[in-house]
Formats: structure tokens, C-alpha cells, sequence
């Protein structure tokens, strides 16, 4: 069956509408002019707008600026998108879109309206007897309603987030604790160094990862500071003296008013903190997947001192091959957040007077890093993480053969003998231990204590034994 359409008007004349849809004129305007990537607002953003709306038609009703039925109206349309998660199909405008996210704006004024006035019995397009603009809108603009929903989407994502990273940093922790017994060789600028423990590598990568969940986290206290009432250029023009205490009332106590509400629409720094947060957590993630596919690596020619989980077939031409995948999509993710947060930069900077007008590609990358890492994180922890397990006797063996003992025999056997014993060691692949005991350098049990895994992996005076 073909498509029908009604027809409405804007200040730029007639435009059809599909005859089923809640949005307007001038949402399809924008649908419209601009088919760019297909890529749709996240429905936190959704959400956090219509709560916005929600929060400002509640003020306005309760300062006298909008009749309590209309206000009540809009109210239970709103309630729809949020606690139902009706609609959010209706918001079709591309995240790429005209400046500081007018479009999308007007997408949600027009969806509530058409809604609110559907709930009373009026067809779509009509808005009457609650307009976009007049009544929606009121008291508003999309340069402070957009950037108080980014802040909003922000907080719900990266709290999220945070709870995820947690999980995964309490993970590690405790691969730390039960790898603590298993000593290896420890390796810089990738060849043979001192010796450390399997478990003391661990429990580092849990105590990065738990830094990256703190830093996010005082990052997302600066978004609770909201713009909402600088209306058009930070001014508050059109809005009642205390609109702004009326809607931070209505949308949670833990929120606060702007402390310069022209700052707060000219300066996107509260995002960028968060995008520059969720980029060094991303770059420790990235780290820390490399790592796990290094100490993998094998299982025959590669270093091979821990197992990952197998979760699929590695090689459609190699049987029984088995990749690191879990490790390998985390660090694709990670570097896409990286990515993310070059392009929130460029948009961060680039916000002239009283506006930034690039918000919605602030918005839309700093949301797709939280998700994809929201996403994907607990299933690293349970798919990967948890799994790990230890080769203790590799890992012993590696730590016997390494060079990087000699520096703990230097102060028994001195450095002379220690340099040509790590050079016979290399010559003839003996390891330093066998070579020491075969030429008389130490005892049995002098080298044992000498080379006890807790005393060489700890803080100590190696002279002392």
C-alpha cells in the first residue's frame, strides 16, 4: 500500500508529512535535507530531552506561564517516551544536522505535541490545543534544552558505564590474587628483565582500570551543572525569574543551576572532560587487551603464560585455531572511543561566542563510546576475564631461563660473573640457575633463597640473605 501524507505548514510554506508520523513540518524538513549517515540520537538523549521538556512544561505550569491541563498533557506524553519507551522510533533526524541540534529540538517538540493532542482525541498535525513552539517549547531554546540533555544522557551513560568498569576492574583484582604465587619473568622494552608475579601484573590492570571508573566519575559530577534557562544566548530572556530553581526542582535534587548560564552555552568543557575521560580509560583498555594477547601468544611459538577462554573457531582455513577475540574486539572498541574523542575535540573547540553549534556530534560521540564500552565490558569480565588461566610451570621456566637474573646474582656471585653467566646462558640455553649450581657459584639452598619468588619480587636489600 503507497504511503499517504498530510500536508502541513512552517514559515517556509507546505511540506508533506507520512500521514502516521508525530513528528512535524519541520522535522521532515530535516529528514530531508540531511541524509547523511543513517545514524539515528541515542535513546538516553531521547529521553533525557523529553525529561527536559517534561521538567520546563511542570515549571511553567507552576509559575503560571502554562494552564495546568495543557501542561498536564504534555506531561503524560512525555511519561511515554520515558518510562515506556514509546515513540523513540519517531526521532528520525540524523545525528549529522543543522548547528546545535535545532532539528532535533524541534523533532521532540513536535513528537509531544502530536501526541498530547492525539491523547485528546485531535488528529495528527493539528496542534491544538498544544503547539511545538508555543507550548512545548515554551520558556526554551534549543541552545540551553540540548546541552542540559546532553548532561542529563551523559549521567545515565557514564553511571552505567562506571558500574561496568568496576566489574571489570574487581575481575582482574581477583586474577591478581589467584595468580599472586606464580613468579615469571618480567619483561622491558619487550626483552628479559627482573623477575615479577603473574599476580602482581594483575592486580596493576585492576587498579587501572578501577582509576579509569573513578576519573569518569568526577568527570560526570561538572555535567550536573546545568544549563537549562539561558533560552537563546545565555540570558534567560523569555523566562520567568525563577524558571530555572522550577525546573532543576522538577528534574532532581542532585542537579544545580549553572554557575554562569552564558558560560554554560559557550563552553562545552564539562563534555569534553567526560569525552577526555572515557579516552584515557579507553587507552588503558587498549593497553591491557594488548597485553592479554601478548602474554597468550602461542600456544606453541609464543610466550603462551596465561590461556584465554576459547569463545569461537579462530580460522576458516586453519583448523584448530583459536584466537584471542574477546581481547581483539575490546582493543577495536577502545580505539573507536580514542576516535570519538579527536572528533569531540575538534567540535569542543570550535564553538564561536555565545554558542557551540557542533553539540550534536559532541553528543552523539561521546554516547556511542559509553555504549559500545557499556555494551561490550561485562561481557569481556565474564567471557574472558574470569576465564584466564595461568601456566605457572611456563611461567616458572621462562623466569629460570631468563638473563634478568643475573641482576638479582650480581650481589652473590658479583657482576662480572653474573654478566658472563647470562652470556653463557644465551650462548648455550642453559639457564643461569643450572649454569651457577654446575660451575660451584652458589649452593643449592644459597640459590633457593636467593631467588625466593616473594623476596625478589618485593622491596628489599638483596644483600641480606
Amino acid at each position: 500500500m503507497a504511503e499517504t501524507f498530510r500536508i502541513e505548514r512552517d514559515t517556509l510554506g507546505e511540506v508533506r508529512v507520512p500521514a502516521r508520523a508525530y513528528w512535524g513540518a519541520q522535522t521532515q524538513r530535516a529528514v530531508e535535507n540531511f541524509p547523511v549517515s543513517g545514524l539515528l540520537p541515542q535513546s538516553d538523549l531521547i529521553q533525557a530531552h523529553v525529561f527536559v521538556k517534561l521538567a520546563c512544561a511542570l515549571a511553567n505550569r507552576d509559575l503560571g506561564k502554562l494552564d495546568g491541563r495543557l501542561a498536564h498533557a504534555i506531561q503524560h506524553a512525555a511519561l511515554e517516551v520515558i518510562e515506556d519507551g514509546d515513540l523513540l522510533d519517531q526521532w528520525v533526524v540524523d545525528v549529522f544536522q543543522a548547528g546545535a541540534g535545532t532539528s532535533f529540538n524541534m523533532n521532540t517538540n513536535e513528537v509531544l505535541a502530536n501526541r498530547a493532542n492525539e491523547m485528546q482525541g485531535k488528529p495528527l498535525g493539528s496542534y491544538k490545543p498544544i503547539h511545538p513552539n508555543d507550548h512545548v517549547n515554551m520558556s526554551q531554546s534549543t541552545n540551553d534544552t540540548f546541552p542540559t540533555a546532553m548532561h542529563l544522557a551523559a549521567l545515565t551513560g557514564g553511571t552505567a558505564l562506571a558500574a561496568a568498569v568496576d566489574g571489570l576492574a574487581d575481575a582482574l583484582a581477583e586474577k591478581g590474587r589467584q595468580f599472586d604465587g606464580v613468579i615469571k619473568s618480567g619483561r622491558t622494552h619487550l626483552q628479559d628483565a627482573v623477575p615479577i608475579r603473574l599476580g602482581q601484573e594483575f592486580t596493576a590492570y585492576g587498579l587501572a582500570v578501577r582509576r579509569g571508573a573513578k576519573d569518569l566519575r568526577r568527570a560526570l559530577e561538572v555535567c550536573k551543572e546545568l544549563p537549562i534557562g539561558g533560552s537563546a544566548a545565555g540570558t534567560g530572556f523569555n523566562t520567568h525569574p525563577d524558571f530555572v530553581k522550577a525546573v532543576i526542582g522538577h528534574l532532581g535534587d542532585d542537579l544545580r543551576p549553572a554557575e554562569d548560564l552564558r558560560l554554560a552555552m559557550q563552553s562545552m568543557a564539562p563534555m569534553a572532560g567526560v569525552s577526555a575521560a572515557l579516552r584515557n580509560l579507553a587507552l588503558e583498555l587498549t593497553r591491557i587487551s594488548s597485553d592479554l594477547r601478548l602474554l597468550a601468544s602461542g600456544p606453541r611459538t609464543g610466550l603462551a603464560e596465561i590461556r584465554l577462554p576459547a569463545v569461537q573457531p579462530g580460522s576458516s582455513i586453519m583448523p584448530g585455531k583459536v584466537n584471542p577475540s574477546m581481547a581483539e574486539c575490546l582493543g577495536m572498541a577502545a580505539m573507536q572511543v580514542v576516535g570519538c574523542d579527536a572528533a569531540v575535540a575538534m567540535a569542543v573547540q570550535a564553538g564561536q561566542l555565545e554558542l557551540n553549534v557542533f553539540m550534536p556530534v559532541i553528543a552523539h560521540n561521546v554516547l556511542f563510546s559509553m555504549e559500545i564500552l557499556k555494551n561490550f565490558l561485562p561481557v569481556f569480565t565474564e567471557k574472558c576475564v574470569r576465564g584466564i588461566e595461568a601456566d605457572a610451570d611456563r611461567c616458572r621456566r621462562f623466569f629460570e631461563s631468563s638473563v634478568g637474573l643475573a641482576t638479582l646474582l650480581n650481589q652473590h656471585i658479583g657482576y662480572a660473573k653474573a654478566a658472563e653467566v647470562a652470556k653463557e646462558s644465551v650462548r648455550t640455553g642453559k639457564t643461569l640457575r643450572d649454569l651457577i649450581l654446575e660451575k660451584g657459584l652458589m649452593t643449592k639452598d644459597q640459590l633457593d633463597r636467593a631467588l625466593d619468588p616473594k623476596r625478589i619480587t618485593e622491596p628489599n636489600d638483596p644483600s641480606q640473605t
